[in-house]
């Protein structure tokens, strides 16, 4: 079952080109979404580098992806959301979000296509 949007398309296809998962995720965004916007927005790219960089994605080198020096939320939700299918990976992008607020206490906040990403990887089996 396909329980994710375009994002999560974007990090299944730049996962299975592997190489550098920054250049991936350029060139396969673009195929996606015409409005520059769309294809820099920072919450779904950044949890897919994330992954990348914790050695989650299969075909992906452990490396740094992500410029920041400082703790990367969107990494932080993506890592937490794997660990929450690794228990439990039969719930909706939802209850998964649900779960991850929950465990990093982060109240009500929206997610912003971070689970997309996580679950497109998942259900494809592209995580680690």
């Amino acid at each position: 079952m396909k329980n994710y949007n375009k994002y999560g398309s974007v990090a299944k296809e730049a996962s299975e080109i592997g190489k550098n998962p920054v250049d991936s995720w350029e060139q396969v965004v673009s195929k996606y979404f015409s409005s520059e916007s769309s294809r820099q927005k920072a919450c779904p790219r950044n949890a897919f580098l994330g992954l990348c960089e914790a050695g989650l994605v299969k075909g992906i080198k452990v490396s740094v992806y992500l410029k920041s020096k400082n703790e990367n939320l969107n990494k932080k939700y993506a890592i937490a959301a794997v660990e929450k299918l690794k228990e439990n990976p039969n719930v909706s992008k939802n209850e998964l979000w649900d779960q991850v607020r929950e465990r990093l206490a982060l109240g009500e906040k929206t997610h912003n296509s971070q689970m997309d990403v996580v679950l497109a990887l998942w259900q494809n089996n592209l995580i680690k």
